[in-house]
């Protein structure tokens, strides 16, 4: 298992396809994800790696994160999360890690969490149909009926569906194909929905229910060293289209 990235939330538009259909899609943004400590089994008893993204004013970090950036030499980043890893896929402090690190076509899991809706009913929070609109009922079309039994049972039993808190909950979907990526801009185009609201921070893995295929980087796409080989790959199929293209003319 690679380790993931940490991507922010942009928003959704589409993307035509060669045969004129559109397929929507989530707009990640891959800005400056860094390596910033590595766990190790002797040390702390289990094997990870420790990314940050964005940036914080250092007046705005406490003394002992300071300490701890200071130590990765990073800028002190506005977002960490630890990504579980074998022992041989650790990548060294201070590498950054961008979005070639996914391919068009694998399937990855994106975590976040989900945008708040406060107080909500049982009509919304739990697709309740609601009461009828006529035989006495007058002004509780919207409430959820009765919730305890009368006597028997005489209470209200734990997880029972009312009304109460939506959103804010921390969710994974699974399965979500990447329609491409964008070096350059270090935007990442996952196909569907993914939860969390615009501007949001999200965690984005491989997905753990499909196989993958063995040329994707490995232990990670560090920059800089994976320029020299995605640039040739990026310019090859153009080359025939255009040719192509002449033929075509003539």
């Amino acid at each position: 298992m690679r380790t993931g990235l940490i991507a922010q939330k942009m928003g959704m538009t589409r993307v035509f396809a060669e045969d004129g259909t559109h397929r929507a899609v989530t707009v990640l943004k891959v800005d400056g994800c860094q390596v910033v400590a590595q766990r190790t089994k002797e040390r702390d008893g289990y094997v990870a790696l420790q990314l940050g993204v964005g940036s914080r004013k250092a007046k705005n970090v406490t003394k002992p994160q300071r300490g701890h950036f200071a130590k990765a030499k990073v800028e002190p980043k506005r977002k960490i999360v630890e990504f579980r890893v074998p022992d041989d896929g650790l990548v060294d402090v201070g590498a950054e890690i961008t979005v070639a690190h996914f391919a068009a076509g694998q399937f990855v899991d994106v975590t976040g969490t989900t945008i708040g809706k406060g107080f909500a009913g049982a009509m919304k929070r739990h697709n309740f149909a609601g009461l009828e609109a006529s035989h006495g009922v007058s002004i509780s079309h919207r409430s959820h009926g009765s919730t305890g039994g009368r006597q028997d049972p005489g209470k209200v039993f734990k997880n029972k569906k009312m009304a109460g808190h939506m959103g804010q909950r921390r969710r994974t979907t699974q399965n979500l194909k990447v329609v491409g990526t964008d070096l350059d801009r270090g935007l990442l185009l996952v196909e569907g929905a993914v939860p969390g609201s615009k501007g949001g921070f999200v965690t984005v893995r491989d997905a753990a229910k499909r196989k993958h295929a063995k040329d994707l980087p490995y232990p990670a796409a560090v920059k800089g060293a994976d320029k020299a080989e995605a640039a040739p790959a990026a310019e090859q199929p153009a080359a025939p289209a255009a040719e192509s293209g002449q033929e075509a003319q003539s």
